[in-house]
């Protein structure tokens, strides 16, 4: 089963081009793992991630709980991605033997304490799912769709156990596996395309406990517990609990290249195209403004401009010719300004090089952590970049301090995001989550920041501030024009509101499935249409901007670097809104850390899209002044 059958046949005709964007980012899948064959009667060890609960949004390591435990636990190496986003690997007691099928196999037999069986009780009220691994597939559950269609859809993960009507707490202790394997052609080798289970609480009867050969009265080699036929285990305090489980191996005609789509499933493929089809509305629509100011207004406004012979004639005249004399004037605060654009260039370069990586196919699921990892270096690595930007434009303003400039862009940006989530980090040691960053990463991550992005950012500022300043391409006045009052629709404040709207109805549908993979324990991986989005915001917030700079220069207001920024950067105000509405709309949050936490991380994520979003206004707005004012002839 391909992803090129998951394209509605509606949307089909809608572009070539968009289409295939989307495939090369679906079809072309490198899994992430090299494939490993397996012959009959081979070891395979099922390794335990974490316990995860969207109404929490606090992981846990699996042995937080009092699970059957191996002699010795280890842990799987962890790159920085998995650290940050609480991913711990260990080894389990669950081995299988490659196509040998088991029945009522035993792990083993819990006494369960009462703070054992508190902690279990609180994860079950909390809806915790547990998470495992074999052969790099995590585990999933089938589930029938509610809808009436016949596909099964599968839940990552599988709950910790079910609390009833009577308030009573039952513990999934019994696990039924299911491996799918691929059986290679040329022989008797197979790989592992598949890995389900189906969990029920079972409590185990039997005569007498021997830990070597146990004999259960409820189960045996030969008989298979059918969920819900037993009676349920339920959580109690001084009991002991038995944890057994079934494996059966199934030949499957699915592909080990394919084996990721029952996790990728695009079940909203429609959705995605009306986004894009509702975004590509809203860059036409700008196009066209953009187009009419360009070809008919500033076309006229330039031919009469120049035709004016007298310096009266040319007072008589009114628009933005009028305040040549003052639009390159610096603005105020213009070293905080070169700040933020430096910052929001090493996030574009930063995630455009994310991008492409993922539309390749690198930073799959399969790829634990990748993803992570990756934004991470790539930001560290852009701070060169960083510092050329907003040295050029410090200079371009004639400022004299660049070492002072280049301190400020390589820490504010970081240095706030960083004390967030610190504060966020200590939240999360106090809850004792394994989503809590060790020391260890803290001081790897602090020494990034100061130990190369610093460096970076310092190199690139020194590049940037020896090339020669640009020019203006007309001479600045001594005495600053006056500003003449403006109509309420040209305030600045309504002006920015606006200006942020259309940037983010452009993406706020694929928002949504962002969100949705974030908070709700999914995975994203339809990267094709997130970078086609993705180059509609850029049109969208140049476009934007644009406009709306032309409209203040032909009022006569001449304040525009500041207004460029925060015009396009204003959408991040809607996107923290649209947060707090998919907050109280879709998740099931009650703890008021866990509260804390989602704002905290939402406010981070708002915070880089106005840097970034406000970049790309301001570069498009200065690429637009320039080219008008130098278009004109000034006496």
């Amino acid at each position: 089963m391909g992803y090129h059958r998951r394209i509605a046949p509606a949307a089909v005709p809608i572009s070539f081009v968009l289409l295939l964007l989307c495939e090369s980012s679906l079809a072309f899948y490198l899994p992430g793992v090299v494939p490993r064959d397996f012959q009959n009667g081979d070891e395979l060890q099922v390794k335990v991630n974490k316990l995860s609960s969207t109404k929490t949004q606090l992981p846990y390591v699996y042995y937080f709980l009092d699970y059957c435990k191996p002699s010795k636990i280890m842990n799987s190496a962890e790159n920085l991605g998995e650290v940050l986003r609480g991913d711990r690997i260990e080894n389990s007691v669950y081995v299988f033997k490659m196509r040998m099928d088991e029945t009522c196999k035993v792990a083993c037999r819990v006494k369960l304490t009462q703070k054992a069986a508190k902690k279990f009780k609180e994860k079950i009220d909390d809806e915790y799912r547990v998470n495992m691994i074999l052969d790099n597939l995590p585990v999933a559950v089938p589930r029938q769709r509610k809808d009436g269609n016949h596909a099964l859809t599968y839940e990552h993960g599988f709950r910790v156990g079910i609390k009833n009507k009577d308030k009573k707490y039952y513990l999934n202790n019994h696990l039924s596996f299911k491996v799918m394997y691929h059986k290679d052609l040329d022989g008797d080798d197979g790989r592992i395309v598949g890995f389900e289970v189906l969990p029920s609480s079972v409590k185990h009867a039997y005569h007498e406990w021997d830990d070597k050969n146990p004999n259960l009265t409820t189960c045996n080699a030969n008989t298979k517990i059918i969920p819900g036929s037993q009676t349920p285990q339920e959580v109690t305090p001084d009991t002991f609990v038995v944890f057994t489980y079934d494996v059966t191996f199934e030949p499957s005609e699915i592909k080990w290249a394919s084996r990721w789509d029952t996790y990728l499933l695009m079940s909203d493929d429609q959705i995605h195209w009306f986004s894009i089809i509702n975004s590509l509305m809203i860059v036409l629509f700008l196009s066209g403004m953009v187009a009419m100011i360009m070809m008919r207004t500033l076309y006229r406004d330039i031919a009469n401009y120049n035709q004016l012979d007298s310096r009266e004639e040319a007072q008589e005249e009114s628009g933005w010719k009028l305040v040549h004399g003052d639009v390159f004037r610096p603005p105020v605060n213009y070293s905080l300004l070169c700040v933020y654009v430096g910052t929001g260039v090493q996030f574009l370069g930063m995630t455009l090089v994310t991008m492409i990586f993922a539309l390749l196919g690198f930073l799959s699921p399969s790829n634990r952590g990748g993803l992570m990892t990756a934004m991470v270096f790539l930001w560290v690595l852009m701070g060169l970049f960083a510092g050329y930007s907003s040295a050029r434009l410090y200079k371009m303003f004639k400022g004299t301090d660049w070492k002072k400039n280049t301190f400020k862009t390589a820490l504010i940006f970081p240095a706030i995001v960083f004390s967030i989530f610190f504060v966020l980090n200590a939240l999360i040691w106090g809850e004792k989550s394994s989503g809590a960053v060790p020391f260890g990463t803290m001081f790897a991550l602090v020494f990034l920041w100061f130990g190369i992005s610093v460096p970076l950012v310092f190199v690139g500022s020194y590049l940037g501030f020896r090339k020669p300043a640009i020019d203006d391409p007309v001479k600045t006045n001594k005495i600053p024009r006056q500003v003449p009052e403006q109509a309420w629709y040209m305030q600045p404040i309504f002006v920015i509101s606006i200006g942020g709207i259309l940037p983010f109805g452009a993406v706020f549908i694929e928002l949504f499935f962002i969100l949705t993979s974030i908070w709700l324990n999914q995975f994203y991986y339809i990267f094709g249409f997130l970078f086609i989005v993705f180059i509609i915001l850029l049109i969208t917030c140049a476009e934007i901007t644009i406009v709306l700079c032309y409209f203040q220069l032909c009022s006569e207001d001449y304040h525009w670097w500041w207004r460029a920024y925060l015009t396009a950067g204003s959408s991040a105000i809607y996107i923290f809104l649209y947060a707090v509405f998919y907050f109280f709309t879709k998740l099931e949050i009650t703890k008021v850390v866990s509260g804390i936490l989602y704002f905290g991380y939402m406010l981070i994520v708002s915070y880089a899209f106005f840097v970034l979003t406000g970049t790309i206004g301001f570069y498009a707005c200065l690429w637009f002044v320039r080219k008008i004012y130098s278009s004109v002839k000034i006496d």
